[in-house]
């Protein structure tokens, strides 16, 4: 949704490999 969104655009701003990190993470956690 859009929170999860606004997250991650967070993320990305600070740190482009923290961001894929997270990414990774949520696609175990589904």
């Amino acid at each position: 949704g859009a929170r999860r969104r606004k997250l991650l655009d967070y993320l990305k701003d600070k740190s482009g490999e923290r961001y894929e990190s997270v990414l990774k993470a949520l696609d175990l956690r589904k």
